[in-house]
């Protein structure tokens, strides 16, 4: 099976399992992935439970939409990911409910949208800024992603959902569901729970890695 195939039936799976598991309903959201040539992105108002590989549209690198069905609107922002950030193949955006409720409830701080509470949220998220309201497909998100795809691993964007990135498809699946659990941990503890020590957060960065 070619990569482009094997992309194909990817994006397909891991629609599917996020449609199924509620992070996304109707036709909300977008699933991409880098190939050598392009991008695979999800069609313009697909259910993301039922995609058809055949149908997942390619588009080349200067962006001209190749084959499959209409690209989804959202594909200057995904582009931005993927030319500003050369180890990113893989970029996930849902409509997650308790994200979204996070934004109309009002976020931690607009540079990180939750403090650091669990430590997978620090391993496999990071921070993740809010991105302001703009309409859905507006190049002025695009132009803010731009600003911060070699930062952090997403973006929040107020009123929409989650956009995050990642070195494939499933990696950037499994970044955005910890991240929509964590915003159910935040919204139903009440009082809200501390943060993470400072020197709990040292010894995760120097035991795995990794970087709040």
């Amino acid at each position: 099976m070619s990569q482009e195939a094997q992309l194909r039936e990817e994006i397909c799976v891991v629609g599917h399992s996020l449609y199924g598991r509620g992070y996304t309903v109707g036709s909300a959201g977008n699933i991409s992935a880098r190939l050598e040539d392009g991008w695979l992105i999800t069609p313009t108002d697909a259910c993301l439970g039922r995609l058809d590989p055949a149908r997942i549209a390619k588009v080349n690198q200067a962006g001209e939409w190749v084959s499959g069905d209409k690209p989804s609107k959202t594909l200057a922002l995904h582009r931005q990911v993927y030319d500003r950030n050369p180890t990113v193949g893989g970029v996930v955006h849902t409509h997650s409910t308790a994200l979204v409720a996070l934004t109309l409830a009002g976020v931690w701080q607009s540079g990180c949208i939750l403090p650091p509470i669990t430590p997978y949220q620090v391993m496999k998220v990071g921070q993740i800024p809010l991105v302001g309201y703009q309409r859905p497909g507006s190049p002025l998100v695009a132009e803010q992603v731009a600003q911060v795809a070699t930062r952090v691993r997403g973006v929040m964007l107020e009123r929409l959902g989650p956009v995050v990135w990642e070195s494939s498809v499933s990696k950037a699946s499994y970044a955005l569901e910890e991240l929509e659990e964590t915003a159910k941990l935040w919204l139903s503890t009440q009082p809200r729970p501390a943060p993470l020590s400072d020197a709990a957060l040292a010894e995760l960065e120097e035991q795995f890695g990794t970087r709040w």
